[in-house]
């Protein structure tokens, strides 16, 4: 019953962009394009902080670390969330995309409270 609800959802969620990506090939490059632009921005954003907060010493490593369990925990709920059989390889930058976003977010939040 639960496993079946939980599918209804992720079928509602997910069908309708697999049905708009497949109905041209333009759709399926607009898809893959701003997934591309996304992950490269977010691995910027989360570069730049990296850079902002400073070299590696006993209090950054903490932060860097603790960026390091926001990307993970990212990773892995995405992996529960997204679908693994339609469209995986799209489903893989937005998925990469989250983390370094979640990574770069946490190390924003502390760059502002520690740093200004």
């Amino acid at each position: 019953m639960i496993t079946k609800s939980i599918s209804d959802i992720h079928n509602a969620i997910f069908s309708p962009l697999k049905f708009w990506a497949e109905q041209s090939t333009g759709n399926w490059n607009i898809l893959i394009g701003v997934g591309f632009l996304l992950v490269m921005g977010s691995v910027i954003f989360a570069y730049v902080f990296y850079k902002k907060i400073g070299q590696d010493d006993e209090r950054t490593n903490k932060i860097f670390l603790k960026s390091g369990s926001c990307m993970l925990l990212a990773i892995i709920l995405c992996d529960m969330i997204f679908p693994k059989d339609d469209m995986w390889t799209i489903f893989f930058l937005f998925k990469y995309t989250l983390a370094f976003l979640a990574g770069g977010i946490y190390l924003a939040v502390q760059y502002k409270k520690d740093f200004l």
